[in-house]
């Protein structure tokens, strides 16, 4: 499972925030983010820049390029 992967996952489950509540802020489907998750389908730029929005948190933190949660 890559990084990416792994820290959206984590990030999801330490919000309780389930994967429905991650399609609409996407403005996709649940079925999506099941498949972003299960790497079934690569998860597009703009949803990456989203997500890290939503969690408040930086791209680098998400694809493993820091282990430091924080937005700087």
């Amino acid at each position: 499972m890559n990084t990416y992967t792994k820290r959206l996952i984590e990030l999801r489950k330490e919000n309780k925030v389930s994967q429905n509540e991650i399609a609409i802020l996407l403005e996709t489907t649940q079925q999506q983010v099941s498949k972003y998750e299960k790497e079934i389908q690569e998860l597009p730029i703009r949803h990456l820049i989203k997500l890290a929005v939503f969690y408040k948190t930086s791209l680098d933190y998400i694809t493993g390029l820091t282990d430091s949660k924080k937005n700087i």
